[in-house]
């Protein structure tokens, strides 16, 4: 599997739930924050929820 940096570039106050949920589970939550995961589907799935507030670059 490929692996991807996700980087967060925009704040989570005042977005729905259900959104902070999805960011705090690919383990981010400060704007600039970086994190590599392995691009399953689940993580494929949970980066299209939230991809107004982060950026994607393969690795």
């Amino acid at each position: 599997m490929a692996s991807v940096e996700i980087t967060q570039i925009k704040s989570i106050i005042d977005r729905p739930e259900r959104q902070k949920q999805t960011m705090k589970a690919l383990g981010l939550g400060k704007i600039n924050r970086t994190v590599t995961k392995e691009l399953t589907p689940q993580i494929a799935g949970m980066v299209n929820r939230v991809q107004h507030l982060v950026s994607i670059k393969e690795v």
